[in-house]
């Protein structure tokens, strides 16, 4: 029994150590789990601050992206109409799409025909009264704004130079205001006769009378079959153009016309330009100078490429000039030969020295029109004439006085010549002989000669700068004085020159600044806005085949390229 009760005492003692020790175990761990709780909640509090800055960040993010995307939405729809925004839904979305729909109603129009079918035309027939008041309106329509200065303040036109051409009558000299600009309305309109077109009052005539007088100067005429807009359905039937150009008179006054970029400006040159000429195609210009260099450029107004060039060693070019058909180029100087350059074959001939002549130089000449001959200028009054084809000497013609200048007619057949004994020559290039000699009026001396492509006229011009026009048919019947005597020139006429269709012709002189004058030959004037400023010294020119380009070289190595509105092809 003792036994029993003494193990029973140590399993109690055990329980209770047990127990005890459990407690204190208890306590560590409990501790133990403080703390690894306390840990666990720093970490638990650092890693949901993170979430919680990433949650900030993000929404952040979308909140710029919105406004990124309802800044593009709005823009979108203040540029193209709110058609380009997409459905969305939302109050506070659709009543910004409402607000951007009312803002931008301007761009949309609402089609009531959906609703029904006749809806259109009710309100065409009740609103036709009020379109008919509407366009009355808009006949008399009245000024936005007027100035209320205007009336008070007085303008002195007779002080100022610019504004006398303002006056009706020439004692006039304080308008008002609005008198002021009227009258300076007026002149723009006077000034710039070629914009009735752009006006809404403006109303198709009809044209279809024989009288060309009755035409208008800048106007444009509706082709046969269109004169009224209701035929419509005759349009389609036809190829016709639907807009003729009735030939626009070519006014005198004010030449209209535009600098384009120069010639030879891929290439220009060091030295004096001394000749130009167009190839017979308006798109090849040769362009030779004292640099010895011929060139040959792509004219287009706007690149105007290089295309060739030959360097002459020997020969500092005075002229040069196209044969008929384009493949040659006849090149002279102050030589006693000269050169034939073939453009098929890139070959250069020479021309001379020419048998039993002693002419030191054949810087001068002339080409035929069927460039079967060439005639150059020789010495004691001698025109000298070279086959284009054997370059060899067929003939020789004789002046009573040195020879200046050569020109042949448009017909090839005859040949007129001047120089210093003041009288013209007339050559029959057939039987080589002198058919008719006259007197050039108040010419001593005379320095360039022209014939007109078209028409019977010539043109002679002398060292004291005046230019006698001349209708060839009276000249030759005895008739000795000249259509027009042209006085704009105050030193020698060495260049004259007829366009294609002799209604412009060009006289210049190389001893004078912008000497270079345009002459509007139906009226025998001089175009007021015509030389400008640049032009210097202005030394050769030409007009392109159907006069579109007006090329002028000058002594600084330029090419000067003009476009002549008037005509509609180079």
């Amino acid at each position: 029994m003792a036994s029993l009760i003494s193990q029973n005492a140590i399993h109690k003692g055990l329980v209770k150590k047990k127990k005890s020790m459990s407690n204190e175990d208890k306590i560590t761990l409990v501790e133990e789990g403080k703390e690894e709780l306390e840990n666990g909640n720093d970490l638990n509090v650092d890693a949901t601050r993170n979430q919680k800055r990433k949650r900030g960040r993000k929404e952040k993010d979308d909140l710029t992206d919105i406004e990124q995307e309802k800044e593009m939405k709005k823009l979108e729809n203040f540029l193209f109409g709110s058609l380009y925004t997409p459905v969305q839904f939302g109050k506070d979305d659709e009543e910004e799409i409402r607000a951007e729909v009312d803002n931008s109603s301007a761009l949309f129009f609402t089609d009531k025909s959906a609703d029904s079918a006749l809806s259109v035309y009710e309100e065409d027939i009740e609103s036709g009264e009020e379109s008919s008041d509407r366009e009355e309106e808009n006949k008399q329509k009245k000024p936005v704004w007027i100035d209320e200065e205007e009336e008070k303040t007085n303008i002195n036109i007779a002080k100022v130079n610019k504004l006398r051409k303002l006056r009706k009558e020439e004692d006039e000299s304080v308008i008002s205001g609005s008198a002021y600009v009227s009258r300076l309305r007026a002149q723009h309109i006077k000034m710039n006769p070629g914009t009735d077109w752009a006006r809404p009052e403006s109303q198709l005539r009809n044209y279809s009378s024989d009288d060309e007088d009755s035409d208008k100067e800048n106007g444009m005429v509706v082709a046969s079959g269109y004169k009224h807009p209701e035929n419509a359905n005759e349009i389609l039937k036809t190829n016709e153009d639907l807009v003729l150009n009735r030939g626009a008179k070519f006014l005198p006054g004010l030449l209209e016309y535009s600098r384009l970029v120069d010639a030879n400006v891929k290439d220009p040159s060091n030295a004096p330009i001394n000749s130009v000429q167009f190839h017979k195609n308006a798109q090849l210009l040769l362009v030779g100078g004292l640099d010895r260099t011929l060139r040959f450029f792509q004219v287009d107004g706007k690149k105007n490429d290089k295309i060739q060039s030959i360097f002459l060693e020997d020969c500092p070019i005075r002229k040069a000039s196209f044969l008929l058909d384009g493949s040659k180029v006849i090149i002279s100087g102050r030589r006693k030969f000269a050169y034939s350059f073939d453009l098929v074959n890139a070959r250069v001939d020479k021309i001379g020295p020419l048998a039993g002549r002693e002419e030191k130089s054949l810087e001068s000449f002339e080409v035929s029109p069927d460039s079967s001959t060439i005639a150059f200028l020789g010495n004691d009054g001698y025109v000298l004439l070279v086959s284009s084809k054997t370059k060899e000497l067929i003939g020789t013609l004789k002046m009573n006085g040195t020879v200046r200048s050569v020109a042949f007619t448009n017909d090839g057949q005859q040949l007129l010549s001047s120089g210093g004994d003041g009288q013209i020559y007339h050559w029959d290039m057939r039987t080589r002989s002198c058919f008719h000699i006259g007197v050039d009026e108040g010419c001593i001396n005379g320095t360039s000669l022209c014939t007109s492509p078209v028409g019977n006229l010539f043109a002679a011009g002398s060292d004291s700068g005046i230019v006698n026009v001349y209708n060839r048919e009276e000249f030759l019947g005895g008739k000795r004085k000249p259509i027009k005597v042209i006085e704009n020139l105050t030193t020698k006429v060495d260049f004259a020159k007829f366009n294609h269709d002799a209604k412009i012709l060009a006289i210049s002189s190389s001893m004078k600044k912008n000497s270079l004058k345009l002459i509007h030959v139906p009226s025998f004037t001089v175009f007021s806005n015509w030389p400008p400023r640049a032009l210097n010294y202005p030394s050769c020119m030409d007009f392109s085949p159907h006069g579109g380009f007006m090329a002028m070289g000058n002594a600084a190595g330029k090419v000067l390229l003009y476009k002549l509105h008037h005509y509609n092809q180079a």
